[in-house]
């Protein structure tokens, strides 16, 4: 599949906003010890995402009720699914000067992760949090993915590459009171 930068300006995907708060002090702090002992950016963004994936616990499987969406609060929280740890992880990324993007999978319903730049192309990487059936790994080479999309169910990768959260992800988020409304809430349509 080709990705396809929704903004030509590479930059864009090191922007901070309200969302990928990486110039927030939890931020900067979490990016500053992650960093510590590390040799290359790619290391950094390894060792970044092992962070958002294992100690970060995906809601759904923790049954934690809380919903979360910016990156500062995910990482306060400890909670979070799939798009709220993709904003966090772009948020530790962006802090460390890495190039990183949202995209999006439909799975029945869409589900987040992110794409890091690195040698010049986009590699997708998911932080959703591994469970029996579920083993996403960093990679550069080849996709680790959480889900591998069924296309005879109409299920399918989004090609498109954001600097910011889908408005249709950021408005269920934020509309949320719980989880379970959040279920109920989640896009089908990008």
């Amino acid at each position: 599949m080709q990705l396809i930068q929704e903004n030509p300006d590479l930059s864009a995907y090191l922007a901070a906003d309200e969302v990928i708060d990486h110039h927030h002090p939890r931020v900067r702090e979490t990016a500053e010890r992650l960093a510590r002992g590390v040799d290359d950016s790619y290391e950094y963004a390894r060792v970044a995402f092992d962070f958002v994936r294992d100690t970060i616990a995906h809601s759904q499987d923790s049954g934690d009720l809380r919903v979360t969406w910016r990156a500062s609060d995910v990482l306060e929280r400890r909670t979070g699914i799939c798009y709220a740890k993709a904003h966090a992880l772009a948020a530790l990324l962006r802090a460390e000067d890495i190039p990183t993007a949202l995209c999006y999978q439909y799975l029945g319903v869409v589900h987040g992760l992110v794409a890091v730049r690195f040698h010049g192309a986009w590699h997708r990487q998911d932080p959703r949090g591994n469970k029996p059936g579920v083993d996403a790994r960093f990679s550069l080479v080849g996709e680790r993915l959480a889900f591998t999309p069924d296309a005879a169910s109409g299920e399918r990768d989004h090609p498109v590459l954001y600097a910011a959260p889908h408005p249709a992800v950021l408005d269920a988020l934020r509309s949320a009171r719980d989880r379970p409304r959040l279920w109920r809430a989640l896009p089908t349509v990008l």
